[in-house]
């Protein structure tokens, strides 16, 4: 897999994440903890994508 496409399936989780904490968030009785877990893993794609971006 090359750098480029990489990076884009990297963008294409972040989204995906993103996406699924707004949903939560809007939800009603959502789990807190669960919404905390998701955007870790948004932070660290952000930064791996970041990282690589620069490289």
């Amino acid at each position: 897999m090359s750098l480029s496409s990489h990076l884009q399936e990297l963008k294409k989780k972040h989204q995906h994440l993103s996406d699924n904490v707004e949903m939560m968030q809007r939800s009603a009785g959502t789990d807190g903890l669960e919404i905390a877990r998701l955007k870790k893993q948004k932070l660290h794609l952000k930064e791996e994508i970041s990282r690589l971006s620069t490289g």
